[in-house]
C-alpha cells in the first residue's frame, strides 16, 4: 500500500521554502517559488529515484488532491457584492475579453503545435486564473500530467515578467493608478502576479486591480464545466468520462456565496487565505517535481512563441477593459 506522508512533506518543506524566498524578495509570488523549487528538485538526477518511488504517491496527492481543495477556498476570497460595483458594462466587458482571449489564445497554442491537452491548458492560464485555472482544467479533462509542465511554465514566466514590465509601460501609456490596476487586473495570470505587479503603484491601483482579477476567476467555474461538458462528448471515444461540473468547482461557487451573503470575521479569511496559499503552494511543488526540463525542451521555441504573442495579445484586450471602465 502506497503511503503519502513522505511526500506530503517533502511538499510541505517546499511550500514552505517557497514562503522563505517570497519572504526575502516580496516581489517573487510565494507560488511561483514553490513551483520553481520543485522544478529544480525534479531536475537533480539522484534525487529522481526517491521522487518516482518513496515521495511519488504524496507528491501526486498534493498535486491533484491539494490542488483542488486550494481553489475551493480560493473561493472565500470573492464576493458577489464587490464584482457588481464595478457596475455592469465592466463586468459584461470582462466575461466577453475572458472568453475572447481563451478561444484567441487557444489558437494561438495550436497554431504553435502544442501537444496534446497544452492548448486547452494553455489558454484557461493565460485567460483566466493562471497555474490555478491550468490544475482546474486538467482535473476537469483528466489530462496527462505530462501535459502540464508547458502551460505551468509559460503562465509562470510571462506572468513574472509582468511585475517588471507593466510598471514600466504604465507611464509610457500614461495609465492613472486605477487604470493601471484595470490593466493589471484584466491581462496579469495569477493572483498572487497581480498583487506582486499593481502594488508597485500603490494601494489604489491595488485595490482595482484585485476587483477585476477576482472578476476574471469567477469564470473559472463555468469555463471548467464548458470544458467538462466537452471532455465527456469525448470521452465516447476515449474513456474520459469527468463529472459536467466537477465538485470542487462546485465547493468553489458554495464558498463564493458563502462570502457574499454570510459576514465572516476577518480573522476566518486571514486564516483562510493562509490556508488557500499553503494548498496551492504544496501542489504547485508537487507539479513542479514531476516535471523533467528535458520534456519542456521539446517544445522550445515553439511554446516561448506561443507564451509571447499570447501575452501581447491579452495586454491589447486588457487595455480594452481599461477604455470600457473609464467610460
Amino acid at each position: 500500500m502506497s503511503r503519502p506522508l513522505p511526500g506530503l512533506a517533502l511538499a510541505a518543506a517546499g511550500a514552505a521554502a517557497g514562503y522563505g524566498i517570497h519572504a526575502l524578495w516580496p516581489w517573487f509570488p510565494w507560488l511561483t517559488a514553490s513551483l520553481v523549487l520543485g522544478v529544480i528538485v525534479g531536475s537533480i538526477p539522484p534525487l529522481r529515484t526517491p521522487l518516482d518511488g518513496l515521495f511519488k504517491p504524496g507528491l501526486a496527492f498534493a498535486s491533484r488532491r491539494l490542488l483542488r481543495l486550494g481553489i475551493v477556498v480560493l473561493g472565500l476570497q470573492l464576493s458577489l457584492s464587490n464584482i457588481l460595483a464595478l457596475g455592469w458594462l465592466t463586468i459584461v466587458a470582462i466575461v466577453v475579453v475572458v472568453g475572447l482571449s481563451f478561444v484567441l489564445t487557444w489558437l494561438i497554442a495550436r497554431a504553435f503545435r502544442l501537444e496534446g491537452d497544452q492548448p486547452v491548458l494553455f489558454a484557461a492560464g493565460f485567460s483566466i486564473c493562471g497555474v490555478s485555472a491550468v490544475g482546474a482544467m486538467s482535473a476537469a479533462r483528466g489530462t496527462d500530467p505530462k501535459d502540464t509542465g508547458t502551460p505551468v511554465a509559460l503562465v509562470t514566466l510571462y506572468g513574472t515578467l509582468a511585475i517588471v514590465v507593466l510598471p514600466a509601460l504604465a507611464g509610457l501609456l500614461g495609465l492613472t493608478h486605477v487604470q493601471f490596476g484595470h490593466w493589471v487586473g484584466a491581462s496579469v495570470h495569477d493572483v498572487g502576479q497581480v498583487v506582486a505587479t499593481a502594488q508597485t503603484l500603490g494601494t489604489v491601483a491595488l485595490a482595482a486591480a484585485v476587483v477585476v482579477k477576482l472578476t476574471r476567476v469567477l469564470m473559472l467555474a463555468p469555463m471548467v464545466a464548458i470544458t467538462s461538458v466537452l471532455t465527456r462528448r469525448r470521452g465516447t471515444a476515449t474513456g474520459v468520462r469527468p463529472a459536467i461540473v466537477p465538485l470542487f468547482i462546485v465547493g468553489f461557487l458554495a464558498l463564493v456565496l458563502v462570502r457574499t451573503f454570510v459576514p465572516l470575521p476577518e480573522v476566518v479569511l486571514t486564516v483562510a487565505g493562509i490556508l488557500q496559499s499553503i494548498l496551492l503552494a504544496m501542489a504547485l511543488f508537487g507539479i513542479g517535481a514531476s516535471l523533467r526540463l528535458e520534456q519542456l525542451a521539446r517544445s522550445g521555441i515553439r511554446a516561448l512563441g506561443a507564451g509571447l504573442v499570447s501575452w501581447v495579445v491579452l495586454l491589447g484586450l486588457g487595455l480594452g477593459i481599461v477604455w470600457i471602465a473609464g467610460q
